[in-house]
């Protein structure tokens, strides 16, 4: 009997660590295609046609979003992005309320003028914290305005909720994925997928793209 009440703990913590060191696939991103991962987000940042993608899930609100943006996504479009190694995509994840579903709903009024990605920096040059008020109606008409959007055309679209409905469903489709932190990227290419969350320095995407 003692052999066994030895045997036995050695058994299950070998089963533990190999959980540990070998982590079993995410089922819900394994049943996805990269089409669906890029469907209904932002519109392509890059070539279309390029080898690997980056599918960022964020909030503009969000203070490590905006740190990744404004102290890691440079560097990754200059060395990844503009070489054509690599494409670019945002999808909303507005974890910090009302606001938050706004300014996204703003970034695609501004693209149905193209000028999706100009508005989208536009909102993170100008971030003043989580839940703060920054985020209203008079300062996303500035935003327009400086990234020279027809006013009326763009305050239609918000006040039609033209894109409420696309944002919410993009925050549900990230649930259905297991994302529950921004901002959370997904790497991959036609074989495989690999996950960074936080505002992590460009050495650690450089680190996971050179894998691909």
């Amino acid at each position: 009997m003692k052999k066994y009440f030895v045997i036995i703990p050695v058994i299950i913590t070998i089963i533990a660590l190999s959980f540990v060191l070998y982590p079993q696939p995410n089922t819900q991103e394994s049943n996805v295609t990269p089409q669906s991962l890029i469907q209904n987000g932002s519109p392509v940042l890059g070539n279309p046609n390029a080898p690997i993608t980056i599918v960022e899930w964020g909030d503009y609100q969000c203070t490590y979003c905006h740190l990744f943006h404004v102290n890691s996504k440079g560097s990754l479009i200059k060395e990844y992005v503009d070489s054509g190694k690599v494409n670019f995509v945002f999808r909303d994840f507005p974890l910090n309320g009302p606001d938050s579903i706004l300014a996204a709903e703003a970034s695609y009024c501004a693209n149905d003028q193209n000028k999706y990605w100009q508005y989208h920096d536009e909102l993170y040059k100008n971030w003043a914290g989580e839940r703060t008020g920054w985020v209203n109606r008079k300062s996303l008409d500035a935003f327009a305005n400086t990234v020279g959007l027809n006013i009326t055309q763009f305050d239609n679209c918000l006040n039609d909720k033209k894109y409420e409905q696309r944002v919410l469903d993009n925050q549900k489709f990230g649930e259905d994925m297991g994302i529950n932190a921004t901002p959370t990227f997904l790497i991959f290419d036609n074989k495989k997928m690999e996950r960074i969350v936080g505002a992590q320095p460009f050495s650690a995407f450089q680190q996971v793209l050179d894998t691909f």
